[in-house]
């Protein structure tokens, strides 16, 4: 992971990622995939920080998919981080939650949505509930800073008590849209 990619991250006004990373603590989240990502720099910076947690950097996110498989069959538990445009690399994949009853939880930083700029992100950002609930995904969405912390605790209760996908999709209002310099 470049240095570049966790300093892009629009400033955090609120202590949302900290939320995150204690209810992975409690919820005793061993392993950590992700695609470097600016709207989960903090949580990221985080995770590297904990010597309890292993962080796997990713080529491409339907990789964690098999990582939490994997971590699951070996004992441990684990949630894939990534950005909405991410989760269409997971289609396919993600039947391995359904087939062999995989917690499967994800946190996804939405693009495409309030406030883009880029409109390369709308599609995606667009489809990205839809698609995850047609791989039988369960979906929370956060919106605001207030929701993250119940939102992200019901992703992971109900992936390790139901085994199977789900996941907090986290809206541009709380990360910050992205301007690149454009209004």
């Amino acid at each position: 992971m470049q240095r570049s990619d966790l300093e892009s991250a629009p400033a955090a006004s609120a202590d949302w990622p900290d939320q995150i990373f204690d209810l992975l603590k409690a919820y005793n989240v061993k392993q950590v995939a992700l695609v470097p990502d600016a709207g989960h720099s903090r949580l990221i910076k985080r995770c590297l920080a904990d010597n309890e947690m292993r962080v796997v950097t990713l080529t491409t996110e339907e990789e964690g998919v098999a990582m939490m498989a994997g971590a699951w069959l070996g004992g441990q538990r684990s949630v894939l981080l990534m950005q909405s445009s991410g989760v269409g690399n997971c289609i396919n994949m993600l039947s391995l939650a359904t087939l062999h009853r995989t917690p499967m939880p994800m946190l996804v930083t939405m693009r495409g949505d309030f406030g883009e700029f880029n409109p390369a992100q709308v599609p995606m950002g667009q489809a990205t509930q839809p698609v995850l609930e047609a791989m039988g995904t369960l979906v929370n969405r956060a919106d605001k800073p207030e929701d993250i912390s119940a939102c992200v605790e019901a992703t992971l209760k109900f992936a390790y008590n139901t085994y199977r996908a789900t996941a907090t999709l986290i809206g541009q209002r709380v990360i910050g849209a992205k301007t690149f310099g454009k209004d």
